[in-house]
């Protein structure tokens, strides 16, 4: 049992690492291009072959906070449960402000109707967006190694 609870922890870790590539990836190859230009530079997130990666957020977050659970109630009483409640909570957190702010603006940016001309309000909003957002990134890398430093407690019940 101990080996299967160790392994479903190493998938959390993998998972909520894969968010943290994804959104580094995202950082590095899709924002600079998307905001250099806007509106004329958002037409790659509109038409019939448009970049469309919420696909991917919306299967790979309901899949790590379902991984988190899970280990959470295997972990529940033991040196492991501190580490995962810390993250936990600090990632339900970023998927709070997310949801509240980060999706809603980015949706509202990407659809903006495409212009040869440069939109300054929109730079500006674009470039307010991506500065939280890799705040809200450097914050998902702090949880992650409060999650990974979890691996190396025991595994075994505390009394």
């Amino acid at each position: 049992m101990n080996k299967i609870k160790n392994l479903i922890y190493l998938f959390l870790s993998l998972s909520f690492s894969i968010i943290i590539g994804a959104a580094v990836y995202e950082h590095l190859v899709i924002w600079p291009k998307a905001f250099n230009s806007p509106p004329q530079s958002l037409s790659m997130f509109q038409g019939e072959f448009r970049l469309n990666s919420a696909i991917f957020w919306q299967t790979i977050h309901p899949l790590t906070l379902i991984l988190f659970i899970v280990t959470l109630l295997l972990y529940w009483k033991s040196e492991r449960k501190k580490n995962i409640v810390i993250a936990l909570v600090g990632y339900a957190i970023v998927l709070i402000v997310t949801f509240i702010y980060f999706v809603p603006e980015l949706m509202s940016l990407i659809s903006t109707k495409y212009e040869l001309s440069v939109n300054q309000n929109l730079v500006d909003r674009a470039s307010l967006w991506e500065t939280l957002s890799i705040i809200r990134l450097v914050f998902l890398i702090i949880l992650a190694f409060v999650l990974y430093s979890g691996l190396t407690k025991s595994s075994t019940q505390s009394k």
